[in-house]
């Protein structure tokens, strides 16, 4: 059956048959690194489009519909627009790392796809620490914000990034802790691992009530991660007129933007293989001919479909619900999202501890 596994192999032995093994080597990470830049600028172009259909459907209107059928260009369009303005700094901005911010955040974003399994054997690395290391690198992308908020030289900005800062390491304790809840019951932290523990059943499934506790927690707190609404008091317009990238225009602004998007993949999906089994399809326990009619189902689809719905889900919360005042934010997660992710922690662990899951 046609899968992406298969491709890879085919490129890489093909490589080293053709190559010598250094060169080969190099140009295989080249080849890599412009498939990670290809997907950055689909899935841009592709979930900003598919925000404004569901900001439409929501909202009751019609959404892009003038530039391509159904509007489909709108976005492409946006972009060679963003591509012609002019990139200008502004006066008494530390001009070196005003121009670094936006690199630094789209880095990281680049950085947490290495251990992300888009199909089954697809992996670009399957760390043994796959878990620890998203979880690291995703908080590298805040210092891009901080680094864009001071480097402007503009009070707004400023604050735009000491909130997102202040979000953003408050909220990763309660989305670590959702996280620690899956490492538990699979014991390891390798993604591959985690995949493979779900052969059987989906956590969200197995878990039983606290896994449902910590992936509703996990959805929450990574959508404030994202400075997505209704927490993105980083750049609240009706206040900072756009936060942390209010002096940012052209294609520095462009990518911050893009960054936003990508970070919600991302998250999606982590979540999508630590709750929703990844590219494993939809196994019930013994139903063998079930089963096997799941397997037709190439993974990549399995794992694209997943990340979609919880974008979905992410998306309908912004054109949902109204934006928090930053107090309200910092008082939901630390007094009742962080108790809350604790006490389900011990609640998953004696679960684990006594094999009460499935």
């Amino acid at each position: 059956m046609w899968s992406l596994s298969n491709i890879a192999d085919s490129i890489h032995t093909w490589l080293y048959a053709t190559l010598n093994h250094s060169v080969a080597l190099a140009a295989e990470l080249a080849l890599v690194g412009l498939c990670a830049i290809t997907l950055f600028a689909v899935l841009g172009l592709g979930l900003v489009y598919m925000e404004r259909k569901v900001a439409a459907h929501v909202q009751i209107r019609l959404g892009p519909n003038r530039v391509g059928p159904a509007g489909i260009f709108q976005t492409t369009a946006d972009t060679l627009k963003l591509i012609m303005k002019e990139g200008l700094t502004p006066d008494g901005a530390d001009k070196f790392l005003f121009n670094l911010a936006p690199f630094v955040v789209m880095i990281a974003a680049m950085l947490i796809l290495a251990p992300i399994a888009f199909a089954k054997s697809f992996q670009i690395w399957d760390i043994n620490i796959g878990v620890l290391y998203v979880s690291a690198v995703s908080s590298i992308s805040v210092i891009g914000i901080l680094i864009a908020g001071w480097s402007s030289n503009n009070k707004y900005s400023l604050l735009g990034a000491m909130r997102s800062g202040a979000q953003i390491v408050s909220y990763e304790l309660s989305a670590g802790l959702s996280i620690i809840s899956i490492v538990i019951l699979t014991g390891s932290l390798q993604i591959s691992d985690i995949i493979a523990s779900q052969q059987d059943g989906w956590w969200i499934f197995k878990g039983h009530i606290p896994a449902i506790i910590a992936f509703f927690i996990f959805i929450i707190a990574v959508t404030a991660e994202t400075n997505r609404a209704p927490f993105d008091l980083a750049e609240a317009e009706s206040e900072l007129t756009a936060g942390f990238h209010t002096e940012y225009s052209g294609m520095k602004f462009a990518l911050f933007f893009l960054a936003e998007y990508i970070n919600i993949f991302i998250v999606c999906a982590i979540g999508a293989t630590l709750f929703f089994g990844g590219w494993m399809p939809l196994h019930i326990g013994h139903w063998e001919a079930f089963n096997h009619v799941m397997d037709y189902i190439p993974s990549s689809l399995w794992f694209i479909g997943k990340t979609l719905f919880l974008i979905f889900l992410i998306m309908w919360f912004r054109w949902t619900f109204p934006r928090m005042r930053i107090d309200q934010l910092l008082n939901l997660e630390w007094k009742y999202l962080l108790p809350i992710s604790m006490l389900n922690l011990l609640l998953m662990t004696l679960i684990a501890i006594m094999g009460w899951h499935f």
